[in-house]
């Protein structure tokens, strides 16, 4: 149009020096993504020209300039002052009238082509140093959400001009050293989407805390975005498989419902543009988007980072009337993806304590110190170096402050909220959306904050003993035999897929029903003979959800994460082995276990998986394995039976799997058998020959070699796998697996405990072991150094 104005649809990622970053990705995405799918609303933006003109006129950039040469930005108040001064001299000043003239155009062509009179707009502001790779921090100036009417938008192009004045923006450019005088600002005007009567969220293509490149992280809640950006709800959450999205199969690995107890609308009342209401309960407890609005999202995410070669941070927005999606930024992201990858840092707590509060872990760092509750910005002066930072949320202007503290805990936010960016930006810990950590928390007390123990982080009373471990993988020797892990957190399995591994050799499944179900499957499946207490219970859990289609769901979701993060290394995902006294502990279990003096002994593992009281449970478990490895594609996970008593126990689970479509070798599935009971080192050449090999189960083996109580404090001091008569078991097994050609490997305790145990099962021939991931690196060290010194 002109030099003062540029449609979105002609500018390309070379303007960055007219438009600023993040009008140029508008308009790169705009011009060559817009036919592969990827939906952006249509706008224009004022150039760097412009913004110049209009601070020439009547001296005032050589007013600004002068009020900022002698300014000491670390001097809060004396910034202040200067920030708002400079401010009013901006939105006093007009626009030049060629400039003035030239916004009015097109806004009024943007009306035409909406199809109505002062349609609604978004002006969002575009600094030509903002958003650049090599600039981590983003937000810097303002943006106006619902503004009608040229009078308004062209109000609002000054507001945005003001905010390159922001106290943060002043200070932003000083400590990363960009000169006040060589950063312009451009205003862009877009289309608003109606997602105040829809939804709006973040999404990064890699996992924000792990790194992990083939995950989609997909945040979501009701109304306009701001408030999932600024942190001021705790969102609905999403992972999506990338590979499996490719294939065309369905890709989300897990979910999570957020809080989302308000939203941003529009306003109807005079002079102002949107509020913030509750959110209704019926729809709090429900998702906010769709699976298919989900999946839509990640393939035109997956569009982008292959367009701009790297992880991509994008906010997108759901019309509330059309049901259409549409990206409204896109830019690097700028802390995971420039990670050193061959760079791993460990946390671990020595000890738990008290917790005080619990929210969304954000990294997975520990840090301590003395709690700062600060509920206005005018206290922030009281955090020192150190400190604990804990605030309701933040936002830019917070940023001074933040980076002082050892850690920061929210009230509100979810994983891709301001505070959750900063924290991650200056490598501290932060727990976000803990609801009540400003009431929990006492102020000046010492805590501990705790993000190394999966996506729930906590705040303990007290400065608790931590260790923190490095190893630099590209010193890493090869290994001498595959090293796989024991996971059974699925929230974990990023963070450890990014270990050197050879895959997992025992995923527990009874880990995923007590942590992210907590329901006994009988009660599910008989629902409604459950008395009106228990189903209120179980509602709490499931919502409006089906509740067989529920447990279902959510354990296919745990063993697909863990899948997805290994693959394609195999995942061997052991079948539940609770014992009746645990499952008495679900949710509706009491009234369907027995109670057994000894349930170590008892109704547990291949026993329940064919007995007719729980076969029909059993089948739930087939159900999940089956959409694991068939809906969603992920053949490289393996089934696993533990506890088989004898050979005909063993052949009737093979008989009930295939009835429940996990015949052995069809769609390549393996069938492994733990061998944990001296009856199975025994028979080995038989069991073999049903099963697809053993994973040595060293607990269960030794005790019942031993015949002694793990449990038992009394002969506790028993208990030791290196028993000569249970190395006799163990290399009877091994041996006669090898014999065969069958997977011989151990996921048992022992490795991870002696590695003088490792080396034996190595010397052995072994195929595998499998290790606690927080002793794969010195277990892999001290094999490898062993064999070169053989």
């Amino acid at each position: 149009m002109s030099d003062l104005i540029l449609w979105l649809d002609e500018l390309r990622l070379s303007d960055l020096g007219q438009v600023g970053g993040k009008n140029a990705s508008l308009g790169e995405m705009i011009g060559n993504l817009a036919r592969l799918g990827v939906s952006v609303p249509g706008g224009f933006a004022t150039t760097a020209d412009a913004f110049k003109q209009f601070i020439a006129q009547s001296g005032l950039a050589e007013r600004i300039q002068k009020r900022l040469a002698a300014l000491n930005v670390d001097d809060v108040d004396a910034l202040t002052r200067a920030g708002a001064e400079i401010r009013q001299w901006v939105i006093e000043t007009p626009l030049i009238p060629a400039f003035d003239k030239a916004v009015r155009t097109a806004y009024k062509i943007l009306c035409d082509k909406a199809g109505v009179n002062d349609t609604a707009v978004a002006v969002r502001s575009s600094a030509t140093a903002e958003d650049l790779p090599d600039a981590s921090f983003a937000g810097q100036q303002e943006t106006f959400l619902n503004v009608s009417g040229a009078d308004d938008v062209i109000h609002q192009v000054k507001a945005v001009f003001a905010s390159l004045y922001n106290d943060r923006a002043i200070a932003y450019r000083v400590h990363h050293g960009f000169a006040h005088e060589h950063v312009f600002l451009s205003a862009g005007v877009q289309l608003m989407v109606r997602s105040d009567i829809g939804a709006s969220g973040v999404l990064f293509t890699l996992d924000t805390e792990s790194g992990f490149r083939d995950a989609v992280f997909v945040t979501a809640s009701y109304g306009l975005g701001e408030m999932v950006v600024q942190g001021a709800v705790n969102p609905d959450e999403f992972y999506v498989y990338k590979p499996t999205l490719k294939a065309g199969k369905p890709a989300i690995l897990r979910r999570g419902i957020g809080a989302k107890q308000q939203r941003m609308v529009y306003s109807t009342r005079p002079g102002e543009r949107v509020r913030i209401e509750d959110v209704p309960a019926a729809q709090r407890a429900k998702f906010c988007i769709t699976d298919a609005d989900v999946h839509e999202l990640a393939k035109q995410s997956l569009v982008i980072e292959q367009h701009y070669g790297r992880p991509m941070d994008i906010e997108w927005a759901k019309d509330g009337n059309s049901g259409k999606l549409y990206i409204v930024q896109a830019r690097p992201e700028t802390v995971k993806s420039r990670a050193r990858a061959t760079q791993i840092e460990r946390f671990r707590l020595k000890r738990r304590g008290t917790v005080l509060a619990e929210g969304r872990a954000i990294g997975q760092k520990i840090g301590a110190g003395t709690a700062r509750v600060i509920r206005s910005l005018a206290d922030m002066n009281r955090v020192q170096a150190g400190d604990v930072l804990v605030a309701d949320m933040t936002d830019p202007d917070w940023e001074p402050v933040m980076k002082r503290a050892a850690a920061i805990v929210t009230n509100r936010g979810g994983r891709t909220c301001h505070a959750a960016i900063i924290a991650r930006e200056l490598g501290v810990p932060a727990v976000v959306g803990t609801g009540d950590a400003l009431a929990k928390i006492p102020d000046g007390a010492a805590v501990t904050v705790s993000c190394a123990e999966g996506d729930t982080g906590f705040i303990y009373a007290g400065k608790l003993d931590f260790e923190r471990v490095t190893a630099d993988l590209d010193k890493m020797p090869p290994a001498p035999l595959k090293i796989m892990m024991n996971v059974a957190n699925p929230e974990r399995a990023f963070d450890f897929a990014m270990l050197p591994n050879a895959g997992v050799g025992l995923a527990r499944l009874e880990m995923i029903i007590a942590s992210h179900i907590g329901l006994h499957p009988k009660a599910l499946l008989e629902f409604d003979r459950q008395d009106a207490a228990t189903q209120v219970k179980i509602r709490e859990r499931i919502g409006d959800e089906d509740p067989v289609e529920f447990y279902v769901n959510r354990l296919a979701e745990g063993i697909a994460t863990i899948t997805a993060a290994f693959a394609p290394n195999p995942v061997i995902v052991r079948l539940s082995d609770f014992k009746s006294n645990e499952y008495a502990n679900l949710i509706g279990g009491a009234k369907y276990e027995p109670h057994e003096e000894n349930p170590m002994l008892g109704f547990r593992g291949a026993s329940r998986y064919v007995d007719p009281t729980f076969k029909d449970a059993f089948e739930l478990e087939c159900r999940a394995m089956k959409k694991v490895r068939e809906t969603m594609g992920l053949a490289n996970a393996w089934v696993m039976i533990p506890f088989v008593r004898t050979l005909d126990e063993g052949r009737k689970v093979l008989e009930v799997l295939a009835e429940f479509g996990l015949r052995r070798g069809d769609n390549s599935l393996k069938v492994i058998m733990m061998c944990e009971l001296p009856s199975n080192a025994l028979l080995a050449d038989e069991f073999l020959e049903m099963f697809d090999g053993f994973s040595i189960g060293s607990n269960d083996l030794t005790q019942l070699t031993l015949g002694l109580d793990r449990d038992s404090g009394i002969v506790a001091g028993l208990f030791d796998e290196r028993n000569a008569a249970v190395k006799m078991l163990l290399s009877m097994a091994i041996q006669a697996a090898k014999k065969k050609g069958k997977y011989i490997g151990i996921c048992g305790q022992g490795p991870s405990d002696h590695p003088d145990l490792a080396q034996w099962l190595m010397e052995q021939g072994i195929e595998s072991v499998s290790l606690n991931p927080d002793t794969v690196v010195d277990t892999w060290l001290a094999l490898a150094k062993n064999k070169a010194n053989a």
